[in-house]
């Protein structure tokens, strides 16, 4: 029979006593088997333990008996590990029993130490795969939260090679690959040498490749040796051996039974793929399978509303004479919405130029049935020559005969590009802006009326024109609410935005188009369609010998007048007749003043070189009035009338011409100084 202490050895326990007042420790053979210590090398002290406890452990083991001595306690029990000879950490637990005085002063401790490895065991392998159930979790919440975010393919690939993608999914290395046409695309690369495999962008669907041989038996394959993979098949051998991985998965993406692709992740410094880690991969791939037949579903609906759009709106611009005109439409970023607005450019009779923009109302595809309709019968009214009230008002009786509840806005406005003048009327549109010569922009007030459809409803077709001059150089911007509705913000916000885009955009219609987009619409990603215009009249600088300017000035501009003055002085240093400058720019105020005064509109100003047969200079100022200016004789009292006289004292000749719908006066200076006189 074996006695208690070869009981205790034999099942790995063993007895201690520690003398708290003398600082010594006894531990029988079976306690130094436990800390694996031969008699010769303990001392009888608890620091002789220290060469096989951990640094970490000890503090905690000692922190544990501290506090039980310092609050009182009787016992105490706590795990700790041993380092054995070999190497090896053992789990051992200590459990003690404190014997005080009868004050309650802590005298000795009594107690006994064991192996606990064996009892541990069990309970690590369960901790390690709960630890992997969590990370493996983990994995796919946030795999599908991400790609639950991911609207179109491209959405996608970003979402699983995006910043942290790889780490989200647990691996190394990816690849991902979309079935068309009998081949395999490779539309995603992420981790480190793995770009080499662009190379191979389009392979066959013909099973000669591990990514095709799973997609086409459905199964999916766990590679732990690339090498042993390269070896059979060898035609991703050199591939194989450039790319630094251990291991791979190859999963086809199945989705409502149809195989549409295959995802390949690669890992580092792995023998093995457990059943969990297994499992693990195979829903990644039904996570990536579904959400990637959301985004093809989604990018056909897309294709195909865009491409509807693109039907209802015209094909071509016809070209003008005179001048440029740039259109530009985009859809929402929703993509699958069709939206309501458009755009058209109509030849007109006698050389004129109809241009149109407009939204109707909703985000469907009846929204653009019924644009493509009123569009049409738009061009129609216009084509066949009616003002352009007429115009608005035949559209807001077709748009009500629809049987629809839809509305739409519209902008629309006659150009004549060789005189400049432009007829506008809009319903319930945001107005054009103009871009002037000189580079500053304006919201002419363009008079409106109710939006088309609803002006017939309520028998209000009124839509009255507001006559606009457009100057050799100067550009007009027409555009649906999407490129200046901010989301946050104010429509006014947005006016301002492209106000000033305008302004610091390039002098070209398409080149100032495309500009307005990238900053406006792309920038704060509109949620709306934009439909844009952009007409710009050719400049007219005349010749080297016979230079030419013209300008807009609006009614009740200060700003405008002084631009205008300040032209006109830089004109003539420029032109070597800076010694006109004076008395060019007081004629040029006193009519102009009259123009805006007397006069509803603005006015154009225009000067000129007359080289033959005398070099001088000619001032034109043209408004729309046919009321002739009359040279009067004011008192000596009157604040007014003395404009024409003072352009009569200060020019060589002077007249009055009648221009279309207006007249023109005009006043010549000669630059040799000839005597001054009326013509």
């Amino acid at each position: 029979m074996t006695g208690p202490g070869e009981r205790l050895a034999l099942n790995g326990m063993g007895s201690f006593e520690w003398d708290l007042d003398a600082g010594s420790l006894s531990l029988d053979e079976a306690g130094l088997a436990v800390f694996d210590l031969e008699p010769a090398e303990f001392d009888g002290t608890p620091e002789a333990l220290g060469a096989r406890i951990p640094s970490d452990d000890a503090a905690r083991l000692s922190d544990t008996v501290t506090a039980v001595l310092e609050a009182g306690g009787s016992t105490y029990g706590s795990y700790f590990t041993v380092r054995r000879r070999d190497g090896r950490d053992q789990w051992t637990h200590t459990t003690g029993r404190v014997l005080r005085d009868d004050d309650g002063r802590p005298l000795r401790i009594a107690g006994i130490v064991r192996d606990a490895t064996a009892e541990l065991a069990h309970a690590t392998v369960l901790r390690k795969l709960e630890s992997a159930r969590v990370q493996q979790a983990a994995i796919v919440q946030r795999t599908t939260e991400a790609l639950s975010r991911a609207v179109t393919v491209d959405d996608v690939t970003a979402a699983l090679t995006g910043a942290g993608a790889l780490e989200r999914l647990g691996a190394d290395g990816l690849a991902l690959g979309l079935v068309e046409n009998g081949t395999i695309k490779i539309i995603a690369l992420s981790g480190e040498t793995l770009e080499i495999l662009s190379e191979r962008k389009f392979t066959r669907l013909d099973g000669s490749l591990p990514l095709s041989q799973a997609i086409l038996s459905r199964q999916a394959r766990f590679v732990t040796s690339l090498t042993d993979l390269a070896g059979e098949f060898p035609l991703l051998a050199d591939y194989l051996r450039r790319i630094h991985y251990d291991a791979a998965a190859y999963l086809p993406l199945i989705a409502q039974a149809k195989a549409i692709g295959g995802l390949v992740l690669f890992y580092r410094r792995r023998t093995d793929f457990s059943p969990e880690e297994r499992n693990l991969c195979l829903g990644l791939a039904g996570i990536v399978a579904q959400s990637l037949q959301r985004a093809l579903l989604f990018d056909q609906e897309r294709e195909f509303a865009t491409g509807l759009q693109a039907a209802m709106l015209p094909r071509r611009i016809p070209e003008i004479t005179g001048g440029e005109i740039a259109v530009r439409y985009h859809s929402a970023w929703s993509g699958r919405e069709v939206g309501g607005d458009w755009y058209d450019v109509i030849a007109l009779p006698r050389d004129r130029v109809g241009i149109v923009v407009g939204d109707v109302q909703g985000h469907d595809t009846h929204a653009a049935a019924i644009m493509g309709q009123l569009r049409i019968a738009l061009r129609a009214y216009a084509g066949e020559g009616h003002p352009p009230s007429t115009v608005l008002a035949r559209a807001s009786r077709f748009l009500a005969e629809l049987d629809t509840e839809r509305f739409a806005t519209c902008m629309y406005a006659q150009v004549d590009l060789e005189t400049g003048g432009v007829r506008a009327v809009r319903a319930g549109h945001l107005g054009p802006l103009i871009r002037h010569t000189d580079g500053r922009t304006g919201w002419p007030n363009v008079r409106g009326g109710l939006p088309l459809g609803l002006a017939s409803v309520f028998e209000h077709e009124e839509f009255p024109e507001t006559r606009l001059d457009l100057v050799p150089g100067e550009t007009l911007v027409l555009c649906t609410d999407g490129l200046v509705e901010e989301p946050g913000t104010t429509i006014t916000t947005g006016m301002d935005s492209l106000a000033h885009a305008v302004r610091s955009g390039p002098q070209g219609a398409g080149a100032l188009a495309d500009h307005l987009l990238d900053r406006l619409w792309e920038r704060w990603g509109s949620g709306d369609d934009v439909a844009l215009l952009v007409l710009r009249r050719a400049p007219d600088p005349g010749t080297h010998r016979a230079p030419r300017i013209h300008q807009y000035v609006h009614q009740a501009d200060p700003e405008g007048l002084s631009e205008a003055r300040y032209a006109l002085r830089q004109a003539l240093r420029d032109w070597g007749m800076a010694e006109l400058a004076d008395d060019v720019e007081l004629a040029a105020g006193e009519l102009l003043v009259n123009a805006l005064l007397h006069t509803d509109g603005g006015a154009v100003l225009t000067m000129e070189v007359l080289p033959e047969p005398v070099r001088r200079i000619r001032l034109w100022v043209k408004d729309r009035s046919s009321v002739w200016p009359r040279r009067r004789t004011p008192g000596e009292a009157a604040t007014t009338g003395r404009g024409l006289l003072l352009v009569d004292a200060l020019a060589t000749h002077w007249g009055v011409e009648s221009r279309g719908d207006g007249k023109a006066v005009w006043c010549e200076f000669d630059a040799g100084g000839a005597p001054r006189g009326t013509g």
